[in-house]
């Protein structure tokens, strides 16, 4: 028996902070691999100390071997999965919710099972979506999760399902494009798993090879023997097993045949498994943060430590991640027009069989080298187990009865052969024909041949290293389909066209391109050019796409006739047929043609019976022809196929005038207003603004609608004025004006059309250029931001907001550093109470090279500003360390708890570590004086403070971390007080660590004055000539690459920093090579030199602690 039901939970949770009210603009931020782009989700940057109990609407489903909760609220993630058999958790059930800035957008929490997508750490994992629960003939029940996203207009749904009798959750997956462009997509299902020192990930027998994030990186597997991830692994490490990894690691298997992948506990003999075809889910993935103190802060991060069933500790897990359509991050599959995929995947407890070799939904199978055979069923079934030899010789052929409380566990007489050389098969009569027998498990060992490590993927060459135009399109297009964060497509493609203008692939893209981003007239031309190109010679070519995207970028331009022309002509190619009937038959229907419309939209259908807006349009034309009843049957099988279909809920309350099924799109929409403005914007696509206008105003939502977002009202103008009720319209467009605009951020298409109209409307107020401004900024037409953010701020000048989003254009897009700074000091004047604009003001200010003294002063006027945001104490903190207040600097740090990103992990210990440090000369310098024995214990209790990181840093100590610079100032305090052999100790761990310089982008890069303290160590021990030859390294590497022109880094994987004003890599660089020659020269005694280079260096970059603390060095010690 199942049985579902909504219950009320308290559960302990970490309140997150507001959302961030102006628009994030993260152009070049990079997250997971690929684009970290959050508009127009708004982010959250704060997690509360303190934690309070809070309600949850949980829905639990529960069966005789599984209890299962899931919680809406919190992105639809299964909270808990536990196994009635073993009595145990199968996945990681977190006690409480303590989220941590790891998402996308902010907030993330560890346990359960959480989704990914469709892109890497969703935007929306911490925020509600919808929930129904429905109930089948066969006795089982699915809890479906509903989202309709923001950033690319795609549609997910998960239905988890647990049946009588079955030990597994089944999750069906559906995912659409509601989008008339193609999109990508990826899907990843993260269970966390507990580990500890026993626990081992269990992947198929044929993965002999791993892969790092855009395949970066290579490992064998299980047994690692070289390096990765920075770890030496050559001793030969087995990395499946968690103890073994101490540091962060992702790792991927690729081209397995098997189906299956997971987790096991070899001390509790329990474990875990995903199972789904690989034909669809190829992606097989373990993530950790690392058996060390680094993993451990983040598992503090993450969870408490008064969990009942392990008090007084802060259990770590890893997650098993399976990826459909995905076999690695970042790995997108596209989704075309108005298409959906589907899928199958089941979580299933297992129990005492060890790393299994084989499994599928119903059976679980492992063979031991003794012969020991084990089976475990899901459910309870009769099966014949047959064990052969490669002779087909049987060595057992038996019936027995499995089920998940009843294992197969039978030690097989091998009569000499070995496991390698034997089949297993489970089998019963086919269900169909009993007469036939129907393999249901089959496992022969993996061929024990040397298998090639495959090779690492390599960085595609820049636009003008490319020989060919053929490979200019495809890397163009691997770019868009990868969302790759700071390399564009559109450079690819323009290189193409100056080769050869007339390519119609490149044509077509720079048009898609520019159709993406709202520039239709830009668009066209290119996509002329490509049809022109296609048709030259043969009217119906093979490819329709060029023809499609013309019609759409017509359709665009308020040129319906055209487009439905040419709409007709795209159907002619099978790929792009049913979204071009779609498309027609909405043009029809807005010429009221409704028999034509039907017509187009039957044809949709029988290529895309799957197309939930065509399916709801198709209703709403049968109930305009007055086919009332045809259109409720056809409602109902719409339910059938997607319970969300809120066009179809619409549609059965107009027919009907029943309010049932208006009721039950409210309650599963839960207030969300984008799910409104969807379902508006479905209607309005075919010009029915009458029913678009009846979405926005259920009276029982209208206001709370226009007030949560300007834009109900600015479609509610567009649609009346649609229907010739201009007064109506203008009304709708002043309230718009008065709404409050933060978190209004518009960026789809529909909102380019929405809101020219209303610009040049009656009142033509501020707010919608504002609004067009930040789509296009985010689209990153930056002369049409800048356009429509200066009429704003022309027509309103008491908008904050404006000001500060033209400040970020004038500074990243044209340099002008001096109207930056106006425009940004005018947006904090406006408002004072703006942390983050005070934030992004001070950074500026940093950039501009103000003086310390200057910024701290700030710092000091607005504290009631600074204690907002983490990152405005560590910049209060990392001030009153360059001017020289340490003492200051150590007690605000050591006053405060810290919430890092992930990924920007290094900064709080950095200023953590100066503050001590430069204490500990200091005092070191005066002791050398004096002799105070006083100062140089002193001295070493803040060295050795820094060896290890105290919990408030809200993170730990990477295993490689380099030390060098502490250990050698401990040695010198220890010989300062005559402990010879206590100094060179401290020596000897000065000298560990990298000593190739190196240009440091990550937080766990070589730093160069970590091979400076290296050296210096060296020469403490009396080791001149390798002292000096790493002083000579630094020189060496600072001459040869000062002049480098610097990019990003093609597989960068994660820089996730908030921060909006773009730096200067050629500049970062040069400051770099500055200050390793000025080690270097500063090691090597030429004091003169050094000053000159630190004097070069300070003069482009006055913030560089390096810098200062160089400065320190050479005049203190």
């Amino acid at each position: 028996m199942v049985k579902a039901w909504r219950e009320a939970v308290t559960i302990p949770t970490y309140e997150v902070g507001t959302p961030e009210k102006n628009p994030i603009f993260l152009e070049k931020r990079v997250y997971q691999g690929s684009s970290g782009v959050v508009y127009p989700y708004p982010v959250i940057e704060s997690i509360a100390d303190e934690r309070t109990d809070k309600e949850y609407n949980a829905i639990y489903l529960e069966n005789e071997y599984i209890k299962v909760m899931i919680l809406p609220e919190l992105g639809g993630r299964v909270q808990m999965a536990y196994d009635k058999v073993k009595q145990r958790h199968f996945v990681y059930y977190n006690h409480v919710i303590k989220p941590a800035l790891v998402g996308l957008a902010g907030p993330w929490i560890s346990g359960g099972i959480e989704f990914n997508w469709p892109q890497h750490h969703r935007p929306s994992t911490y925020m509600p979506v919808d929930a129904t629960i429905e109930e089948h003939p066969d006795g089982s029940v699915t809890v479906w999760i509903n989202e309709m996203e923001r950033m690319f207009h795609q549609k997910g749904m998960a239905g988890f399902t647990l049946r009588p009798g079955c030990a597994y959750l089944e999750i069906q997956g559906r995912l659409s494009n509601r989008s008339p462009l193609p999109q990508t997509f990826l899907w990843w299902a993260n269970p966390a798993v507990e580990v500890g020192d026993h626990y081992q990930s269990v992947f198929p027998p044929d993965v002999n090879a791993v892969f790092d994030h855009g395949k970066r990186a290579v490992s064998s597997f299980p047994i690692a023997t070289g390096t990765y991830y920075k770890m030496d692994y050559s001793a030969g490490v087995d990395i499946s097993n968690y103890k073994n990894i101490p540091v962060p690691t992702s790792y991927m298997a690729v081209n397995s045949k098997y189906d299956f992948e997971g987790g096991y506990e070899n001390d509790t003999q329990g474990g875990m498994l995903h199972v789904a075809s690989h034909h669809f889910s190829p992606g097989k993935k373990q993530w950790t943060w690392g058996n060390g103190d680094f993993g451990r802060a983040w598992d503090r991060c993450l969870t408490d430590n008064d969990y009942e069933g392990a008090p007084g500790v802060f259990r770590p897990y890893i997650e098993l991640m399976a990826g459909i359509y995905t076999e690695n991050q970042p790995d997108f599959t596209w989704l075309m027009p108005y298409e959906e995929k589907q899928f199958v995947q089941y979580f299933m407890p297992y129990r005492d069989l060890g790393i299994v070799k084989q499994a599928s939904k119903d059976f679980v199978m492992n063979i031991h080298e003794d012969g020991r055979l084990q089976v475990y069923a899901t459910s309870k079934q009769e099966v014949e187990i047959s064990v052969l030899t490669h002779h087909a010789k049987y060595l057992l052929r038996k019936t027995v009865t499995l089920s998940p409380e009843v294992l197969f566990d039978e030690v097989i007489d091998l009569q000499g052969h070995s496991i390698d050389e034997l089949s297993v098969y489970l089998s019963r009569p086919d269900v169909a024909d009993p007469n036939r027998i129907h393999t249901v498990l089959a496992w022969q060992a993996e061929p024990d041949d040397i298998r090639p490590i495959p090779d690492a993927a390599e960085a595609a060459l820049r636009p003008e290293e490319i020989k060919t135009i053929d490979q200019l399109y495809l890397t163009g297009l691997h770019l868009e389909q990868y969302r790759h964060a700071t390399w564009s497509a559109l450079d690819y493609y323009e290189e193409a066209l100056r080769r050869d203008p007339l390519d119609y692939r490149c044509n077509n893209q720079i048009g898609l391109w520019y159709l993406r981003r709202g520039r239709f007239d830009k668009a066209e031309p290119f996509l002329r050019t490509a049809v022109r190109v296609l048709q030259k010679r043969n009217p119906n070519p093979y490819d329709g796409e060029p023809i499609y995207n013309l019609a759409l970028c017509l359709k665009y331009q308020f040129r319906p006739y055209e487009a439905h022309e040419l709409f007709w002509k795209a159907t002619w190619n099978k790929a792009w047929a049913d979204a071009a009937y779609f498309e027609a038959a909405c043009i029809s229907t807005s010429m009221r043609d409704f028999d034509g419309a039907l017509d187009e939209l039957n044809r949709c259908l029988i290529s895309n019976s799957h197309n939930h807006k065509a399916r709801a349009l198709k209703a709403a034309l049968l109930r305009k022809l007055g086919k009332c009843d045809e259109a409720l049957a056809w409602i109902q099988e719409s339910y059938a196929i997607d319970p969300f279909n809120y066009g179809c809920m619409f549609e059965e309350h107009l027919i009907t005038g029943s309010n049932e099924p208006l009721q039950r799109l409210i309650t599963l929409m839960h207030g969300e207003e984008c799910n409104y403005h969807e379902l508006a914007l479905d209607y309005a696509q075919a010009r029915l603004f009458a029913e678009a206008v009846q979405v926005l105003t259920i009276p029982s939502v209208a206001e709370q609608l226009a007030q949560a977002s300007p834009l109900t009202s600015y479609y509610l103008g567009y649609f009346l004025q649609g229907q010739g009720l201009i007064n109506e319209a203008n009304a709708y467009f002043a309230r718009a004006e008065h709404t409050d605009p933060c978190y209004c951020f518009p960026n789809r298409l529909e909102d380019v059309q929405v809101l020219t109209i209303a610009l040049d409307s009656p009142p033509q107020g501020a707010r919608a250029p504002y609004y067009l401004g930040c789509l296009y900024y985010d689209k990153r037409q930056y002369d049409l931001a800048k356009r429509y953010w200066e009429l704003s701020a022309q027509r309103d000048p008491s908008y904050p907001t404006v000001w500060r989003n033209l400040a970020l254009y004038y500074y990243n897009k044209e340099h002008d550093s001096h109207k930056a700074q106006e425009y940004m000091e005018r947006a904090f004047q406006l408002d004072e109470n703006d942390s983050r604009v005070f934030m992004e003001l001070d950074q500026l200010y940093k950039r501009m090279q103000r003086p310390h003294t200057e910024r701290l002063e700030r710092f000091e006027a607005y504290a009631h500003l600074v204690v907002q945001r983490d990152d405005l104490i560590l910049e209060q903190a990392t001030l009153l360390n360059q001017t020289g207040c340490y003492d200051r600097a150590a007690a605000l740090i050591d006053s405060h708890i810290f919430h890092p990103w992930e990924g920007g992990e290094g900064k709080v210990p950095a200023q953590y570590h100066f503050a001590r440090v430069e204490q500990a000369k200091a005092l070191l310098h005066s002791a050398m004086v004096s002799g105070n024995k006083t100062d140089i214990q002193h001295a070493i209790r803040l060295l050795s403070e820094c060896l290890h990181y105290p919990h408030h840093l809200g993170e730990g100590k990477l295993q490689g971390a380099q030390d060098n610079d502490f250990h050698y100032y401990l040695g010198l305090a220890y010989e300062l007080l005559g402990e010879d052999d206590k100094a060179r100790k401290h020596w000897q761990l000065g000298i560990v660590g990298p000593t190739d310089p190196a240009a440091a982008m990550y937080y766990n890069d070589a730093k160069p004055d970590k091979i400076f303290y290296a050296a210096l160590c060296y020469r403490q021990l009396g080791n001149e000539e390798r002292a000096k030859g790493l002083f000579h390294k630094l020189i060496n590497y600072g001459k040869q690459h000062i002049f480098d022109v610097v990019t990003m880094d093609y597989f960068a994987v994660s820089l996730p920093d908030l921060l909006v004003w773009d730096a200067d890599l050629n500049q970062k660089n040069r400051i770099h090579c500055l200050y390793m020659l000025a080690l270097g020269y500063a090691g090597m005694g030429e004091r003169e030199q050094a000053m000159h280079y630190l004097d070069e260096a300070a003069q482009l970059d006055i913030n560089h602690d390096g810098i200062n603390s160089t400065y320190s060095f050479l005049t203190k010690l």
